[in-house]
């Protein structure tokens, strides 16, 4: 493993790279492989003692999560003590890979970066894990389902504590592995199961990127282990071979985090168990992404034309998901609409460089927050309308589901940005630094800026028709899918407590990350200090912008889905609310463009192999039989048979001997 000595504590904080890692072996980063292992362990027990921890293993399911956020925990405050400039550690767990010229130990990077995923993925994870307690408390399969949450858990922590991108790649399969078993758990619903497929297939896709990428820079750096490829003199690299790698890994974060052109798979993904669209959907896998660009940020400064092209992905998909969420009626197929536009604001804020990353991952903790606790106050409404999903028929929820009223609110009010809600403090900044020029190309922060702005006026506009169209105007619900009465109520205090936790963090978690730029200073040992230029507007202007833009979608909602009549059977509806309603025709094109033409192929292909290849091979078999059926014709056992074919053979070739020489 290559690694580089610490700098001196006297070098300025803005002037540290991603490059400076420490070897450490002692105190509480010596048990820091118990943050994978505990929830790894728990998974294996769960699956291999089968129907024998059924009526414990969500416990210890819980406990494994918790305990690796206590482990977490400890470990970040270990790290608040150090100082700054040797915030960067690499603990070393021995060698992995000797073959040859390549050699790659195994090890783990724990930095401001990676501990930050950690505190996330295990304090979130753990909530959810109680929640799924009450939650899946009439499944069958419960210690199953726990038992794959652990295992996302862990592969999850493999990828932002590896410290290699090989290591990172075995957590970044991990992952989509967990999310398969997940998304598709209910598999004896055929839907369910198609999701499932589609998902893993996008992602598989995104994956191409990653492996190609590794063998990249393989080839140009001589490793794979960020030491090696981040630490590296970017200035002697040819530029088309660092554009060629920041676009691979721009490709495998694409399929990741649902981005342009792989984000056709999110909403099929809402098939699974509502926990499981909380913890993969909102806070942690779509994730993933945007922690390998902002974890290659040597690479994507070096590449600018990369950078550039991660920008475009995020505008665009930021934009498309805010319009398909504006004509979802199904509310987890709503939310992830939005998770696709957030998460298209993180990869935007990404690729604006040192400007960007901090506030990239900013953005990323509050929206993990807030999302999660939209999504399980989701489920907590389908937990009391009898499983329903279809917002048209809820309505007027508030009176009766108060707390989780109270807490889908805060997330609400959070992601529009309404100060002082979480959403304000890290949203406004990206569209702050969405203004500002790169490289002097003032159009640039116009066309981005503006796209940044548009798009908070559109989350306004949608997310407050979710809102109101649950909670607010009249009730349009009278019976259950099998008839019965509705009775709409409350969910049990293991599914509220959580809901109530996540909703304190949607309140008040940005402005105690925001103040006094804490978040940002305690991340600039991997992402530099993010200094950068002026807006071209005042940053007073885009907050005021910002905010009519976010009162005016809101107050649209209001007249449109609270105080007006909503139909039951939503309208016919613009030609562009039609093409929202299926996902701006984005399966239509994907059929079109990739599943019909690689169908054709492989048609094509296997009409080929079996007229040509095999068709090649019985024809000369063919052949070969009827010859040997002709020559048996002769062989009639008589030896005047013989003796004239032996004549006839004799006057042949005197007959030919005679030609030759006259």
């Amino acid at each position: 493993m290559h690694t580089l000595t610490t700098w001196a504590t006297s070098v300025p904080l803005s002037e540290i790279g991603p490059a400076t890692a420490e070897p450490v072996r002692a105190g509480i980063y010596a048990v820091a492989p118990l943050l994978v292992g505990l929830p790894l362990a728990s998974a294996a027990i769960l699956l291999l003692l089968g129907r024998r921890s059924d009526k414990w293993g969500h416990w210890l399911g819980v406990l494994a999560s918790a305990g690796a956020f206590v482990i977490g925990l400890l470990t970040f405050l270990a790290m608040l003590g150090r100082d700054s400039s040797s915030r960067i550690l690499d603990v070393h767990l021995g060698t992995w890979i000797d073959a040859g010229a390549f050699h790659l130990d195994a090890g783990m990077r724990l930095d401001p970066l990676s501990l930050t995923f950690v505190l996330l993925v295990t304090f979130v994870g753990t909530l959810i894990h109680v929640y799924s307690v009450a939650y899946m408390d009439h499944d069958r399969d419960r210690r199953r389902f726990f038992a794959y949450l652990n295992l996302f858990v862990a592969a999850m922590l493999v990828l932002v504590l590896a410290d290699s991108y090989l290591l990172l790649f075995v957590g970044w399969e991990g992952v989509g592995l967990a999310s398969y078993l997940l998304i598709g758990f209910w598999n004896h619903r055929t839907p369910y199961a198609v999701a499932a497929k589609k998902a893993f297939i996008a992602n598989r896709i995104g994956d191409i990127g990653l492996i190609v990428a590794l063998g990249l820079m393989f080839a140009t750096f001589g490793g794979v282990d960020f030491g090696t490829v981040l630490g590296a003199d970017m200035s002697g690299v040819n530029q088309a071979t660092l554009t060629g790698i920041g676009l691979m890994l721009l490709l495998a974060a694409c399929g990741k985090s649902a981005q342009f052109p792989l984000q056709s798979w999110l909403g099929d993904a809402m098939a699974g168990p509502t926990p499981v669209s909380a913890l993969i959907h909102a806070a942690t896998m779509v994730t993933a992404g945007v922690y390998l660009i902002v974890r290659s940020s040597a690479i994507f400064d070096a590449a600018p034309t990369a950078q550039l092209v991660v920008v475009v992905v995020g505008a665009i998909t930021l934009l498309f998901g805010a319009i398909v969420g504006c004509a979802k009626d199904d509310i987890k197929k709503a939310l992830a609409a939005s998770t696709m536009s957030q998460i298209g604001y993180m990869v935007l804020a990404a690729g604006l460089g040192p400007a960007g990353y901090a506030f990239a991952i900013f953005h990323l903790v509050t929206h993990g927050f807030f999302k999660a606790g939209m999504f399980l106050g989701a489920g907590s409404v389908m937990h009391g309308m009898d499983d329903q999903v279809d917002m048209r028929r809820f309505g007027g929820l508030a009176r009766y589901m108060k707390i989780t009223y109270v807490t889908f609110g805060l997330g609400w009010l959070a992601i529009l940005g309404v100060p002082p809600f979480s959403g304000f403090w890290s949203k406004d900044k990206i569209i702050e630094a969405a203004f500002i020029p790169t490289d002097g190309q003032e159009w640039r922060a116009w066309v981005f800026g503006m796209v940044a702005l548009l798009g908070a006026g559109i989350t306004a506009f949608y997310m407050s028709r979710l809102f109101f169209m649950t909670f607010e105007g009249e009730r349009r619900w009278s019976t259950k899918t099998d008839g019965s009465p509705q009775h709409p109520h409350e969910s049990p205090a293991l599914m509220t407590w959580p809901m109530i936790i996540l909703a304190v963090g949607s309140a008040g978690l940005g402005l105690v990350l925001g103040l006094g730029g804490r978040f940002v200073d305690w991340l600039a040992p991997v992402t530099g200090s993010g200094e950068h230029g002026e807006p071209v507007l005042p940053a007073g202007v885009l907050i005021a912008l910002t905010l009519v833009l976010v009162v005016a979608g809101a107050v649209l909602a209001w007249r449109r889905y609270a105080i007006s009549t909503v139909p039951v059977i939503p309208p016919i509806g613009a030609p562009l609310t039609r093409a929202a309603r299926v996902d701006l025709y984005q399966d239509a094109v994907n059929d079109a463009l990739l599943v019909e033409p690689g169908q054709h192929l492989t048609r094509s292909l296997v009409y080929a192999d079996k007229a040509v290849v095999d068709g090649g091979a019985v024809g000369i078999g063919q052949t070969t039989v009827g010859l040997g059926q002709i020559l048996r014709k002769t062989q009639t056992g008589f030896v005047r048979s013989y003796a004239a074919t032996m004549l006839i053979g004799l006057v042949v070739l005197v007959v030919a001997v005679l030609v030759i020489q006259s």
